[in-house]
């Protein structure tokens, strides 16, 4: 497969929940985000995360006002401290609009901006970049009994009508990185098959972001039932989706990913 010149840009992960299902609890303080954001920072990561709902299969839903309570003031504090792009995990409009305004950059929005179609003004208005991700479902059901009959093609036709609404809206095609959703409503086979053809997506002519991190696929492959014991794996994909045109990883353990992406690198 060719690869582009540049390596992909690597986005750590700061989940603020005490339910996700990697890290759940484990930075869900101010002090306890800072440190982790400033050791991500360090190991190399280009952009920085944060989210305040988790959505690991059947998580409950955050409220409105727990969600701005625990990501709004952890994003002024790392926004005070350091000049790092950073991501507003969340599918509700008003989160996005004052992470934005507390200093955050990017959109990332796991139901595409669909839950809340008030999401893409908030977007507009901001002239920001936005992460739209593919899934089979809602967090609640989405790996009951995921099926496609061609899981490329149905993620590419769903990214092509997503793209053309959002540019319709007035959100520059610039703007727009796809996901195409690992874990979020596949089985293994499909999760397999994705990652080994990413470069499908290129043609649909937006960045691509894979978020592969500790998931559960990982655990079927390697035995490994415990997330946080799943960084290798985790950086042996990174490594694997660096010749196939991936742009964006989004994992927990940054310097394991950026270890493995140097090692892509020289054999590239």
């Amino acid at each position: 497969m060719s690869k582009k010149s540049l390596s992909p840009r690597i986005m750590g992960i700061l989940n603020v929940t005490p339910d996700s299902f990697s890290d759940g609890g484990h930075f869900y303080s101010s002090d306890l985000s800072i440190s982790q954001a400033e050791k991500m920072i360090g190991d190399g990561a280009d952009i920085l995360d944060i989210g305040g709902e988790s959505t690991r299969p059947y998580a409950e839903p955050v409220s409105l006002e727990e969600e701005l309570e625990r990501t709004v003031p952890i994003i002024k504090a790392i926004r005070s401290r350091f000049d790092i792009p950073i991501s507003i995990d969340t599918t509700k409009a008003e989160v996005a609009s004052q992470a934005l305004d507390a200093g955050a950059d990017i959109i990332n929005d796991i139901s595409a901006m669909q839950k809340e179609p008030a999401i893409v003004e908030v977007a507009k208005d901001h002239d920001c970049p936005v992460i739209i991700m593919h899934m089979q479902g809602t967090p609640a059901d989405m790996q009951d009994r995921p099926s496609y009959d061609d899981v490329l093609d149905e993620i590419s036709s769903f990214f092509e009508e997503r793209i053309r609404h959002l540019t319709s809206c007035g959100i520059a095609k610039k703007n727009i990185t796809i996901d195409p959703g690992i874990g979020f409503g596949k089985t293994l086979a499909h999760n397999l098959r994705i990652i080994k053809h990413l470069d499908h997506f290129n043609k649909l002519g937006c960045p691509v972001l894979l978020g592969h991190s500790r998931k559960s696929f990982l655990g079927n492959l390697t035995g490994l039932d415990v997330p946080l014991e799943r960084d290798l794996p985790t950086a042996v994909v990174s490594a694997f989706a660096f010749r196939h045109n991936v742009d964006i990883l989004r994992v927990h353990d940054v310097a394991a990913t950026r270890t493995a992406l140097k090692i892509a690198e020289a054999l590239a």
